[in-house]
């Protein structure tokens, strides 16, 4: 399905650079509460963290009850948890246990304490939660399909190739750098995918990913129809 007017918006609220732990109760102040405001009505939100920045992991939560709070939550997807793993056919009284079960969380990779707040708000709330990456059975087809350069123009793949040899502290061969690319795009379109799939008229889906994933020129934005 193609999304014409499909209303992507990325939320700073101060989610860029880098943050010091808060006091986990803290309101979104009020600079934040206007500039989630100004944003809506949208199809999507898509929230862009540092992964070890405790503030930001705050702001999703604070999100996540603002909207389901007032009834304009569709969904909360996650790059935390493979597409096609849900919460939905769970009721808002589930556990935690339950929740993990139902996205197959990997706390290896992603702590759940980390997340949990956010999540659990979801589903208390009785707004599915979705996994939103690329399956993991699926890179290695990923890395050798050469498809995945075309859905970036050309000083956009570059860029991204670049982004990725920066990522590895320039240590990556440059025979895995397309690989690697290629990998980033896949999972950009897999979570640019769940958020259409989850739109719903007049409510806001809301994405969890890093920084990198939700920028404009390069990221999830480029795989949503416009």
């Amino acid at each position: 399905m193609r999304f014409r007017h499909f209303g992507l918006v990325a939320l700073i609220l101060g989610l860029q650079g880098c943050a010091a732990p808060a006091p986990d109760k803290r309101p979104l102040d009020p600079f934040q509460t206007r500039q989630l405001n100004q944003l809506l009505p949208a199809d999507a939100i898509l929230l862009g963290e540092q992964h070890d920045a405790p503030d930001h992991q705050r702001i999703q939560r604070l999100v996540v009850e603002s909207l389901a709070h007032q009834h304009l939550l569709a969904a909360l997807a996650l790059e935390m948890a493979s597409a096609g793993q849900s919460t939905e056919p769970l009721d808002r009284a589930a556990d935690e246990n339950q929740v993990r079960a139902a996205l197959q969380w990997d706390n290896k990779v992603w702590p759940w304490a980390t997340y949990r707040p956010a999540i659990m708000a979801a589903v208390r709330a009785g707004v599915p939660v979705l996994g939103a990456n690329l399956p993991s059975a699926r890179l290695r087809d990923a890395m050798r399909n050469a498809e995945f350069d075309r859905l970036l123009t050309g000083p956009a793949l570059k860029a991204q190739q670049q982004n990725i040899r920066r990522g590895h502290c320039e240590l990556l061969p440059e025979s895995q750098i397309s690989p690697m690319t290629r990998i980033q795009i896949a999972r950009d379109a897999a979570m640019a995918e769940t958020l259409i799939k989850a739109a719903r008229p007049g409510k806001t889906v809301v994405l969890l990913a890093g920084s990198g994933h939700v920028e404009r020129a390069l990221g999830i934005p480029q795989h949503l129809a416009p």
